[in-house]
């Protein structure tokens, strides 16, 4: 009786325990990890490269064309400047973007939600959160707190600014202190994603370094560009114009000698680049470190062939590179008539490109027949087209391939997108802050301000050197410099990266 009354008392105090607790019905995922096991600044850090591992969203692997931080689905193919290329029936639902058709079973735009929000936005807010507790903890200090939010602020306005360029003002605005995402409207007043963004980047500039020892990292330069970049976006120029002029002022960036230098592996991280998104390959599996989401914009044909065709540049972008016997642009008559092509002409057959005095910048930016693809030889048309028919006669865009020399070396050996490369994103550069410069001041009716910075452009562009042929600078009368900005603030393309292209068609006023 008496061994009873204690096993009962055992139970009694056993029920009484678990019914004041359920934690015993809760057990962690497999894999899990506690998010205090991050309080320190060596799991703030690890977080913080992890963010940045998303920016890319090379990650996604699978539905990264959809997330690319380069937008040319939503940019150039949308626009005027590209065209999808490949075949009609491959990644069909670009064809609907280009036409501007796109429904909401296109998983295009879903993908880059789920890049910014799912991905992005998330990381950046869980990384504040352990900052936050890390900081009340007493394991960091404020300053140290401070400089970690900084980045996680920074991060968090990029992926915003990319969602906006995409989605509007219809997007949820999500902080740390967020608890239940799904309850959060996708509805904003007017002004407020905008003030959303600047309010992080503000944060950020001030309690950023100048620079960084690493590379990649955010910068306070970094966050300035940025947000004038975002008042841009909505034609402020007041509030963007001065942000530039300290970025001006710094003293810290310059133009590199070669224009095509921005687009060249070995000048990575060079002194023109203000926020420049890091690519790696052969370290990891389907070297998901660089950039996949211009994993399907290369040559493919030929002895030439990658993967896979896609993203060839219109006969509308050829065109625009169009001067006349001056040197300056044809704005309003570029598209009378096409310059020569090889369409429809086979590799066998005889092709003589056109000699029509072009922006030698043309030849850096599209690959035609007849002339040098950077160490691969003369490109041979037809046979390094997918398929003519269904995306034009001119290469995937040339800029961000790799040489020859560099094959296997810079870029990857493993997956089946074998033309992805060591090449970084410069995505902030200090050519934009140049241009964006001159804008401003064209809007404020100063033209004679807005040709100084013009010209900086067009100088180092008559400096490099071209592909084919000499050149020399000629005198740019200032009704040019009205249209080009005209150009580019009535232009009907979407996003501002389609609208940088169009200042590569500004006049580097040059002569063969």
């Amino acid at each position: 009786m008496k061994k009873l009354s204690i096993l009962m008392v055992i139970a009694i105090l056993l029920t009484m325990s678990y019914s004041c607790s359920e934690e015993f019905l809760t057990k962690e995922p497999p894999g899990s990890t506690s998010e205090n096991v991050f309080y320190d600044a060596k799991g703030i850090d690890a977080l913080l490269i992890g963010t940045y591992a998303m920016v890319g969203g090379s990650s996604l692997w699978e539905i990264s064309w959809g997330a690319s931080i380069q937008n040319w689905t939503y940019g150039s193919a949308a626009s005027d400047d590209a065209y999808k290329g490949s075949e009609f029936t491959d990644q069909v639902v670009v064809n609907d973007i280009e036409r501007w058709e796109v429904l909401p079973s296109n998983n295009y735009p879903g993908d880059k939600w789920q890049w910014a929000f799912g991905m992005g936005v998330d990381r950046a807010n869980k990384t504040l959160r352990v900052i936050n507790g890390t900081e009340e903890a007493g394991t960091i200090t404020a300053d140290e707190a401070a400089a970690f939010r900084a980045q996680a602020r920074f991060l968090r306005a990029l992926f915003y600014f990319e969602a906006r360029l995409v989605f509007g003002d219809y997007i949820p605005l999500l902080t740390e202190e967020t608890e239940d995402p799904s309850a959060v409207p996708n509805e904003n007043a007017d002004g407020a994603v905008l003030s959303f963004i600047i309010d992080d980047l503000t944060y950020a500039a001030s309690n950023l370094p100048s620079t960084q020892a690493q590379v990649g990292r955010a910068t306070k330069w970094a966050a300035k560009a940025l947000a004038a970049r975002a008042y841009l976006q909505d034609l402020k120029y007041s509030d963007a114009e001065p942000l530039l002029d300290e970025i001006i002022a710094s003293g810290q960036f310059s133009l590199v000698d070669e224009f095509i230098d921005n687009f060249n592996i070995a000048t990575n991280n060079n002194q023109e680049s203000i926020f420049e998104i890091q690519a790696n390959v052969n370290d990891i599996n389907e070297s998901l470190n660089a950039e996949m989401g211009i994993g399907l914009n290369w040559p493919h044909g030929g002895d030439i062939g990658m993967c896979c065709g896609f993203h060839q540049p219109s006969q509308n972008l050829v065109n625009a590179y169009k001067v006349n016997a001056n040197g300056h642009p044809m704005f309003d008559s570029f598209n009378d008539s096409d310059l020569a092509n090889d369409a429809g002409i086979a590799s066998e057959e005889t092709f003589v490109p056109f000699t029509d005095v072009v922006d030698p910048r043309l030849d850096y930016t599209v690959s035609r027949r007849g002339i040098p693809y950077k160490d691969w030889g003369i490109n041979r048309g037809s046979n390094w087209v997918r398929k003519q028919t269904d995306g034009g006669p001119y290469l995937p865009v040339a800029k961000p391939f790799f040489k020859k020399d560099e094959r296997y070396n810079l870029s990857t050996t493993t997956g089946w997108q074998t033309g992805i490369n060591a090449n970084n994103y410069r995505y902030l550069r200090y050519s934009h802050i140049i241009l964006w410069k001159a804008e401003c001041r064209a809007a404020a009716n100063d033209p004679g301000g807005a040709l100084t910075y013009v010209n900086m452009i067009r100088n180092r562009a008559k400096n490099s050197t071209p592909v084919m042929g000499k050149v020399m600078l000629t005198q740019l009368p200032l009704r040019y410099i009205h249209g080009a900005m005209k150009a580019m603030l009535t232009g009907h393309n979407l996003l501002p990266i389609t609208r940088w292209s169009l200042t590569f068609h500004l006049p580097t006023v040059l002569k063969r």
